[in-house]
């Protein structure tokens, strides 16, 4: 049975985020089964897992804000930034032999769910608006070469 079950009222509605946030719950999820099995190796393995996703995925939720023009990129990045801190800090308490479980697992749920519910609920309409400015100029990019294809067919 799963520690912690996504809900549609997690989602940003940026099918791109919304995965990767579902791929953390995922991770969140991996490192409860394996810390009730206390097999070291696995935990260890899933943090390190997980740590590694957790930045690649701020680092892309970051990119996006940057292109969007979100005003509030550099303190959301103090916010990501001080996250991997915290994993940091249970990383190295359970390779100095501590237990982490309780406390981590409860931090990382109530973190997450805020920080989606919070943080990133705030960039969502700008980061909405860059997405939906690139398709249009896809689009309009697409109409622009069949034109052209189809003018240099007729008159080439």
């Amino acid at each position: 049975m799963a520690y912690w079950n996504w809900n549609s009222s997690y989602e940003l509605g940026i099918n791109v985020i919304d995965n990767q946030h579902k791929k953390l719950v995922q991770y969140i999820n991996e490192l409860q089964a394996a810390l009730t099995t206390q097999n070291r190796e696995q935990i260890y393995m899933v943090l390190m897992g997980m740590t590694n996703y957790t930045i690649s995925h701020f680092a892309f939720e970051e990119q996006l804000m940057e292109e969007a023009g979100y005003p509030m990129t550099k303190p959301h990045k103090k916010i990501h930034e001080s996250f991997v801190a915290t994993i940091q800090k249970y990383k190295s308490s359970f390779e100095e032999g501590r237990n982490i479980t309780g406390q981590f697992m409860a931090e990382l749920q109530i973190w997450l769910t805020h920080h989606i519910a919070q943080d990133d609920n705030d960039y969502k309409q700008c980061v909405e608006k860059m997405l939906e400015d690139k398709s249009l100029k896809r689009l309009e990019n697409r109409v622009e070469s069949k034109k052209k294809s189809w003018f240099a067919t007729l008159f080439g």
